[in-house]
């Protein structure tokens, strides 16, 4: 199957600036665990709908972050042009997930409902706390009791079911939180 579209793909990182002087550049990776980024080999770079297709022939971690070479890129200054580049990989190429387990992407844009069914809007994005869970940032639209911004733990104990099918989570929630 070939990929044509930026929709196709899904952002792993972001090129944030060069490392040192024979091309290789700092790497923020958004993969748990943060090096997981190189085993993909072949990176999309992407800057708008600008699609740049590189191979990565060597990486490590560096600090808090990571740093990776590009072949056939030998010069900072050639490297430097990738600053600000997102690091894509196609959907297809991400590992399978467990049953009941989702990639972030999937959850956003998923309409949350409580249990009594009043919907607190959409997953806008979510976010990790570093404190071993994740959340659900939940913003109101016009379908919602309101308009509000809620922040909802990605936990068993708030989240009762996620439909990708139906487009949904419901969870237990008090609407005034």
């Amino acid at each position: 199957m070939t990929l044509k579209t930026p929709q196709d793909y899904i952002v792993l990182g972001k090129i944030s600036s060069v490392y040192g002087v024979q091309g290789w550049v700092k790497v923020y990776s958004y993969t748990e665990p943060l090096d997981r980024i190189l085993e993909y080999g072949n990176w999309t770079l992407r800057q708008g709908n600008n699609l740049t297709l590189v191979e990565v022939d060597k990486g490590r971690s560096h600090g808090k972050g990571m740093v990776a070479h590009l072949r056939g890129i030998d010069d900072r200054e050639v490297a430097k042009q990738y600053s600000g580049f997102e690091i894509c990989v196609p959907k297809n190429r991400l590992p399978e997930l467990s049953d009941g387990e989702y990639y972030w992407y999937e959850l956003e844009g998923l309409s949350v409902v409580t249990l009594n069914n009043e919907s607190l809007g959409v997953v806008d994005y979510m976010m990790s706390t570093g404190a071993g869970n994740d959340v659900l940032v939940v913003k109101g639209d016009a379908h919602s009791i309101d308009r509000r911004e809620r922040l909802i733990p990605y936990v068993e104990q708030f989240v009762h079911d996620v439909s990708l099918e139906a487009g949904r989570i419901v969870v237990d929630w008090d609407p005034e939180f």
